[in-house]
């Protein structure tokens, strides 16, 4: 297994970026930039061995800055969406920055996307990996508390990608963080994502309103296009005339996960049949938020000058609910003072023959 760091370039602000290539025994390969903690590329085999990107992104630091459609990076502060970027703690009313829509958004203005982490090698016997740390200080973005955060990627042989998040605050406040990867197992986005089939291990997914903000129910997915409980193609019941998916412009949803709390499962199935690859999503989270591309235009060139069209990379982004501080039946995205925030995550990819 190997791990090599080198500079990928320079922050408008002239800060140095790293990246960081980690390689295992079995064709697999990954890059993580310390910016935005941001999965660059991940290289897997097809069923005939031919090692391909299957994510989207860009090739150099300056798309990332300008550009990026959160392609690979880590979110937070709170990933996802907060109505109105409000929320009370303890009777105290905190106000977000509004970056979409009259919502926050994956942590505001200047989320944990777009900072620079401290990074750190390690090669263990059985995996490779960096980790990254980020002191996120009192106020920023308008969140309260001085809040420690620790991500670590770590690649072993058997083509798993394991991410663990780890936060302390100093202040009561709130946290949600998750990896915004697009992945295509096919082509890395040269094409839709429609005939990929998916399965996710819910029962029930939480409807939202016209601006993507939940109602606050939690709705059975059962005779709707939401079932994913048994394999079905992306673009099966995508076009339905459906309210839910009118509201995302197709999925765009937090799907409740039939799972043990804090128990690390398989909640979730991607597998692409030209290709035959699969990848298999593991996560100590409660829900995973469901992404279609529905806001890929193609006027966003990523990778190798490709125009990243109209659902061409999907997500799969493990977390808490959506504006879970303001939902007292969701599950609770607070942290204390002596309390520890833990989140594992693995990407496992394969190939069906």
């Amino acid at each position: 297994m190997t791990i090599k760091e080198s500079t990928f370039g320079y922050t408008k602000e002239n800060q140095r970026v790293s990246l960081f290539k980690l390689g295992n025994g079995a064709g697999m390969t990954v890059e993580i930039l310390n910016y935005g903690g941001i999965i660059k590329t991940i290289c897997v085999p097809d069923r005939y061995g031919k090692v391909e990107d299957v994510v989207l992104g860009h090739d150099n630091i300056t798309d990332y800055e300008e550009k990026s459609d959160y392609f690979g990076c880590i979110a937070g502060r709170f990933a996802n969406r907060i109505n109105q970027g409000r929320f009370h703690i303890n009777g105290t009313r905190f106000q977000l920055p509004q970056n979409s829509n009259g919502n926050s958004l994956h942590g505001g203005v200047k989320g944990f996307d777009k900072q620079i982490w401290k990074a750190q090698t390690f090669n263990r016997e059985d995996e490779v990996g960096v980790s990254l740390f980020y002191l996120s200080k009192d106020g920023e973005e308008d969140y309260p508390g001085n809040m420690k955060c620790w991500v670590s990627y770590a690649l072993d042989n058997n083509n798993q990608l394991k991410i663990e998040y780890r936060a302390e605050t100093d202040k009561t406040t709130i946290v949600n963080l998750t990896n915004h990867t697009y992945f295509n197992l096919k082509d890395g986005g040269e094409t839709t994502i429609l005939d990929h089939s998916l399965k996710i291990e819910a029962s029930y997914f939480t409807p939202v309103d016209d601006r993507l903000i939940p109602l606050g129910t939690i709705d059975t997915v059962k005779t709707t296009p939401f079932d994913f409980r048994e394999y079905k193609t992306i673009g099966k019941h995508i076009e339905t005339d459906h309210v839910q998916l009118r509201n995302g412009g197709g999925y765009d949803h937090n799907f409740v996960l039939d799972k043990k709390d804090g128990a690390c499962e398989l909640i979730a199935s991607v597998y692409e049949p030209i290709s035959g690859r699969l990848l298999e999503v593991f996560t100590t989270e409660p829900g995973i938020q469901f992404y279609s591309g529905n806001f890929l235009k193609g006027d966003i060139i990523g990778k190798k000058d490709v125009a990243y069209q109209f659902r061409s990379g999907l997500c799969l982004e493990t977390q808490h609910f959506p504006d879970a501080p303001n939902h007292d039946n969701f599950p609770s995205t607070i942290l204390n003072p002596g309390e520890q925030f833990k989140s594992t995550t693995i990407y496992k990819f394969g190939i069906e023959i």
